[in-house]
């Protein structure tokens, strides 16, 4: 039991209405009856040790990986950092890294043919060669962040520079994380994100952005199966650019980095003879600048679209994007990757929600209402966190989906026990103004809360047993979905291109996966 989790079952036990008399007791009885053996002091002693250590390497390795990705594009090229580390030792462990890299290429292997290596795989590979170098392992990891961090130097410039963008970064996962499950201000923060860079670490520049998502080529499938969408761009360009659909047929490069899987730089568009112009009011002989397309790929390496820059509205001479600019421009792309793809997380599971709803309606009419809640970080560091209202429905099946303003803790006392299901991530039971209150937590994969259930059964004291028995069932089966959504946006297959269609069918999909659990249930008890 972690502080919270005691805490609330000390609170259960001695329930709402005991004196502080009896509280007193209950804390000096249980002072003086607990005990520890030795070898439960030892046992306990090396598992805080174990956790501890664990934590202090992640943090040594995580500014390891910052100090080398300068430009903050979130990734590292595996060849680059396989051939220092060849030299570790003078070159006395080539052996080592090379059964590392050989594991490291059996557990990862589409990292491995893209040549990339994100946060957790550059881990996951010292961590590994430090298994495979005799001796102690902290030891070998010691040595192996030491030589890395000798073998990469940054300027006062640079260090404040990565600094600033890997701030910009954040802001977009922060965005995804407190948007109530909408891309507007995911889009927002990428474009910010973008432009403050062009500005700042990119001599002025003045830039477009734009995003497009691949889907189904319905319209006219003659011109091609799928088709690019353009659904958000920079302001000044939302006239020309918003909305607009660039078919395979058409002039461009987009679909060469879709296909390819990798960015396409064009320094000067005015002498390269296939590219679209959307912007028809521009005059010929002003379109002259740099586009660069980047394709966006999912954490299963597929491609799902593009992020698309250019500076054609840039009167200056010189505006060829640089290296460390299409660096970052990466890292802005992999952010809106997580960011997009958390978005379609909690879409699913607010799908789910509906039809876990749908199903509980008319088989326990004694619950008043029922309110979902998201969990979304705190502003600042005094909230570690908030909660969202994104779906309320009543004892006639009436639903409500809507995105509230989030509820803060000190700011609504009445609802403090949502807040202490979220502490200890466990079910809280308790009367709010004569009304019975059920907070069950929906947890994601690490067992943390990302929702709340808030069941209200009005002035009853308890559910009729049927009714409990199939409100715990329905319980159990959306916990049961959302854990499944939640592996399958992890999984790992082939790279391809992925169709902004297909999150439309795994909306539907998490909606039959609340029924397919629950048939299993019954065939279980069959």
């Amino acid at each position: 039991l972690n502080l919270p989790q005691f805490v609330q079952l000390m609170e259960t036990f001695v329930g709402e209405n005991t004196s502080l008399l009896t509280v007193k007791r209950l804390i000096a009885f249980t002072k003086e009856e607990y005990k520890q053996t030795e070898e439960e002091k030892t046992e306990q002693l090396e598992k805080v040790h174990h956790t501890f250590r664990l934590a202090q390497r992640k943090l040594l390795l995580e500014a390891l990986f910052v100090k080398w990705d300068k430009d903050a594009s979130g990734f590292l090229d595996l060849e680059e950092v396989d051939a220092v580390l060849n030299t570790f030792e003078e070159g006395m462990e080539k052996e080592a890294l090379r059964k590392a890299k050989k594991h490291l290429c059996s557990r990862s292997p589409q990292l491995c043919r893209v040549g990339k290596l994100s946060p957790k795989a550059f881990q996951t590979f010292l961590e590994l060669a430090a298994s495979e170098i005799a001796g102690d392992e902290d030891e070998a990891i010691a040595n192996l962040v030491e030589f890395l961090t000798r073998s990469v130097e940054q300027s006062h410039m640079e260090q404040l520079q990565s600094f600033t963008r890997r701030k910009w970064l954040h802001d977009i996962q922060q965005a995804a994380e407190s948007s109530g499950a909408s891309m507007d201000q995911v889009y927002q923060a990428v474009f910010k994100a973008l432009c403050q860079d062009a500005e700042a670490h990119g001599d002025n520049k003045k830039i477009s952005a734009y995003i497009a998502l691949l889907e189904e080529n319905r319209l006219s499938p003659e011109r091609g199966q799928i088709l690019l969408h353009y659904v958000a761009c920079t302001t000044h360009d939302a006239p020309y650019v918003l909305n607009q659909i660039l078919y395979k047929d058409m002039k461009g490069v987009s679909f060469a980095a879709v296909e390819g899987g990798k960015p396409i730089h064009v320094p000067r568009v005015e002498l390269h003879r296939n590219i679209h112009f959307w912007n028809y009011d521009r005059p010929v002989e002003e379109r002259k600048g740099s586009l660069l397309v980047l394709p966006l790929h999912d954490t299963r390496w597929r491609v799902f679209g593009i992020l698309g820059l250019d500076t054609l509205q840039d009167q200056c001479e010189e505006t060829v994007f640089l290296a460390h600019e299409i660096g970052f421009y990466q890292g802005v792309s992999h952010a809106f990757s997580r960011a997009y793809h958390h978005i379609c997380a909690l879409e699913n599971v607010l799908q789910l929600t509906v039809t876990a709803l749908d199903w509980l309606h008319p088989r326990a009419p004694s619950i008043h209402t029922v309110t979902m809640y998201l969990v979304e970080p705190g502003k600042d560091k005094t909230q570690n966190y908030s909660l969202r209202k994104m779906i309320a429905t009543d004892n006639t099946g009436q639903k409500e989906i809507h995105s509230s303003p989030v509820l803060l803790r000190k700011e609504d006392l009445l609802r403090d026990y949502l807040f202490k299901c979220i502490d200890s991530c466990e079910v809280i039971r308790t009367s709010v103004c004569r009304e019975h209150h059920t907070a069950v937590p929906l947890r994601d994969l690490s067992g943390q809360a990302l929702g709340i259930f808030d069941i209200s059964i009005g002035h009853h004291q308890k559910l009729p047993p049927h009714e409990d028995k199939d409100l715990q069932k329905m319980l159990k089966m959306a916990q049961a979905a959302c854990s499944e959504i939640l592996k399958m946006s992890l999984e790992e297959t082939e790279p391809t291109y992925i169709l902004e269609a297909e999150r439309v069918t795994n909306l539907r999909h998490a909606g039959i996966l609340f029924h397919q659990f629950m048939l299993q249930d019954l065939r279980e008890c069959v």
